[in-house]
């Protein structure tokens, strides 16, 4: 007697294995059989979060109660340290009662804000070139991605005007990253105050992810201290890249009461809360000195001066302004295509780039550098040139 095959969902269908998850396992591949692979392609903080931050999660585990089940909203000195840093940092005030959501990683937030607010056969506008789980997102919860394009020659902003013109009645949502991923280009006052008065006219939900504004960025912004943004507007924001906590999972959602509760409806039945020692980790490091950034962004800008070095010699262009932790580059005239130009620096360089095609059909012709490389790693790769 044969066995029946057991059929996937047909969402699986829509949607690729992510790119860094086929990737780097050809990577690590070439290493096992003993290349010398160094890797430049994913944006995994290769530093240690601070002393007082690991002390806090260490005596945390020792409290009554370290170990049981949390609060789906997190720790009530979580969501005030969150509120804090947003009023220090933006000039943002938002409720810690009701205002803001903790998650396990921005990550989490974008399937959950896309399941709470679309339903199946609504469009969700997606930058083009952008974070490629916008697109993945959307298509699991039955959704269809709208893309809109963004250029070097428009500051890789959108152009709304154009926008504006085209069918919106289908579109329910609008991601935007400012600091931008891939790019590091970011967005000015004024330009936030056109995406929420294009949310408003629309009646679009208008979802900032803000993960990078305080990698190499000395205005970081908020897109919630525009007048009127909560109205409209959703911000995520995350610990990975500015605290050195990727692996810990730790992230936010800030804006409207009725929204947040939207997004907790979905959240409380996917999860059963933060540990606890993960939460006072990340109370300890919202409240770091001037200090911590200062020296992040030193450590930041010594690599990207060196990927600068790397880049010249690809003969690649590039924004010396772009703030974040990569660097966004332009492949010389008449160069292969991106993923052709990556796989034949991998091959024969032994060095690992992200091709900008990843991000969207915007990002041929661009290539995409991380700063999570040693110092003496990146002089490894350019005397490799």
């Amino acid at each position: 007697m044969t066995a029946s095959k057991i059929r996937t969902a047909d969402r699986l269908q829509t949607v690729e294995e992510y790119y860094f998850s086929k990737k780097l396992r050809e990577v690590r591949g070439l290493m096992a059989k003993g290349r010398p692979i160094i890797n430049m392609g994913i944006g995994s903080p290769d530093l240690a979060p601070s002393k007082a931050i690991l002390e806090s999660i260490q005596n945390a585990v020792l409290d009554a109660g370290a170990h049981q089940y949390q609060s789906y909203q997190g720790l009530p000195e979580l969501r005030e340290a969150i509120s804090g840093f947003y009023r220090d940092k933006f000039g943002v005030h938002a409720d810690p009662t009701n205002e803001i959501l903790p998650l396990m990683g921005s990550k989490e937030g974008i399937m959950h804000i896309s399941l709470a607010f679309l339903n199946p056969g609504d469009e969700a506008l997606i930058p083009n070139p952008g974070y490629p789980t916008y697109t993945s997102v959307t298509k699991l919860v039955g959704a269809v991605p709208k893309y809109y394009d963004l250029s070097e020659e428009n500051g890789w902003f959108p152009d709304l005007k154009i926008l504006q013109q085209h069918d919106l009645s289908k579109v329910k949502l609008m991601w935007v990253s400012y600091p931008h991923m891939p790019t590091g280009a970011t967005a000015d006052a004024k330009q936030f105050e056109d995406l929420v008065a294009f949310a408003k006219r629309n009646s679009i939900l208008l979802v900032n992810d803000n993960p990078y504004s305080f990698v190499q960025n000395e205005t970081p912004m908020s897109i919630l201290s525009v007048d009127g943004a909560k109205e409209v507007a959703l911000e995520l924001n995350s610990l990975s890249k500015t605290f050195n906590m990727a692996g810990w999972r730790v992230g936010m959602v800030l804006g409207n009461a009725e929204h947040l509760d939207a997004v907790l409806k979905v959240k409380s039945n996917m999860d059963s809360g933060m540990f606890y020692g993960i939460q006072k980790g990340a109370i300890t490091a919202l409240n770091s000195a001037e200090a911590w950034f200062d020296g992040l962004n030193t450590v930041y800008r010594k690599r990207r001066d060196l990927i600068f070095e790397l880049a010249d010699k690809l003969q690649c262009t590039y924004d010396k302004e772009a703030v974040g932790m990569f660097v966004w580059a332009k492949l010389p005239e008449g160069s292969k295509s991106s993923e052709a130009f990556i796989d034949e620096v991998l091959y024969e360089k032994h060095i690992f780039i992200a091709p900008g095609t990843i991000f969207g059909s915007n990002g041929e012709g661009y290539i995409r550098f991380s700063l999570c490389v040693t110092e003496d790693k990146i002089r490894e790769a350019i005397a490799r040139f």
